[in-house]
Order: C-alpha cells, then sequence, then structure tokens
C-alpha cells in the first residue's frame, strides 16, 4: 500500500517535532493495520484525515484516550443535573438521563464518543454493548472501528468523508463538519495534509 518506512520518518519530522515515541509508533501501527484489514482499497485521503483526527483528539498520542477534566467538569458538561440548565437538557436529549450519566459516557477512544445515545447506537452498528460497557471504546480495535467507519458511514454527524474528499474535491478544513462542525478545522487541515504527504 505504502512505505512505512517513509511514511514514519516523514511524520517524525513533520509532526512529531523529531521525537516519534514507542506508544506513537504502536498506536499509529495499529492504526495503519486497522485501515488495511478492513478499508484497503479505499481513499488514502481519507486515512489521511482520519489520522489527522485521531492525532488531534488524543493529545498527539495516538493512544484511544478518556476526555479530561474530572467528575466536576464532565457532570457540568454532559450530565441531567449540570448546573448549566441548557447543558442538562442537551445531556437528556442524548440520552443521558441518570445522575453520573456524564462521567459514564464522556468522551472516548480516538475520536471522542460521547452520550449514551451515541454509545448505544454505534455500539449496536459494530455489535460491541458499548452503553453498558462505555470503557470498551477505549479497546484499540473498536476505537479504531469507531474512527474509520464512523468518519466514513456518516456515524456523528450524518455526513461522511465523501461529502468533503472525493474525485472532484479534497476539502480538508470542511471535512472536520463529519465530526465537530469547524471546531480547530484549520488545525486538523494541516494535520490532515502532513500525514496524507508521508502517505504518498
Amino acid at each position: 500500500m505504502f512505505n512505512r518506512q517513509i511514511f514514519f520518518d516523514r511524520v517524525q519530522s513533520s509532526l512529531f517535532a523529531g521525537k516519534l515515541l514507542t506508544g506513537r509508533v504502536a498506536g499509529l501501527t495499529h492504526l495503519l493495520d486497522a485501515w488495511e484489514a478492513r478499508h484497503v482499497g479505499q481513499d488514502v485521503r481519507w486515512l489521511a484525515y482520519a489520522l489527522a483526527t485521531a492525532y488531534h483528539e488524543t493529545g498527539f498520542t495516538m493512544q484511544p484516550v478518556t476526555e479530561q477534566g474530572g467528575v466536576v467538569y464532565l457532570t457540568y458538561m454532559y450530565d441531567p443535573q449540570s448546573a448549566n440548565p441548557k447543558r442538562a437538557a442537551l445531556a437528556r436529549a442524548n440520552g443521558n438521563i441518570h445522575p453520573g450519566d456524564g462521567v459514564k459516557y464522556c468522551g472516548r477512544g480516538y475520536v471522542q464518543l460521547t452520550w449514551a445515545n451515541n454509545y448505544r447506537r454505534i455500539g449496536d452498528l459494530i455489535g460491541v454493548d458499548l452503553l453498558n460497557d462505555p470503557e470498551r471504546a477505549l479497546e484499540p480495535e473498536i476505537a479504531a472501528r469507531i474512527l474509520y467507519e464512523g468518519m466514513i458511514g456518516g456515524w456523528f454527524s450524518g455526513v461522511g468523508l465523501a461529502r468533503y474528499i472525493n474525485a472532484k474535491t479534497t476539502d480538508w478544513k470542511n471535512a472536520c463538519r463529519i465530526i465537530n462542525s469547524l471546531d480547530c478545522a484549520d488545525r486538523i487541515a494541516g494535520y490532515a495534509r502532513a500525514f496524507y504527504e508521508a502517505l504518498t
């Protein structure tokens, strides 16, 4: 598919400030293996954008992570008992109906899966009971499926990568809309370009 030694040499320089630590190599290797196992033959630009998203969402570790912030922050953001009435209503609308659901269904994985409804729906799509065992979203195999299949299939926003990266266009910036609107879009677009250059 592509030369991994060249890939690692290039990302070490362009994305990891010359320090490609063991954990990052292991994470990247797993993500490349997972892509080749299920998505070989698909657009390598999609892979580049998925890697850029994982790079950003994991704080550059390339390992599945749990959202930072602690109990107070996660309760405020995602719990039906949030001190912010709008956040509490949003929590209930997304299936977080029990006290403690804000912590239980916080962001996890390569792409920060959140909300009980999403854990249920995406768990059903991949055949894993994430609703009752949300920590499984941190397992590298499961996290990689959520990342790739979710971004390609439009599981997060209803729009997949093909909307922005296709035969006619490569819109690195607006591809961010498949996950988080345009939050950090320019930054992630830059990462995607660097990953694409390394892959090709």
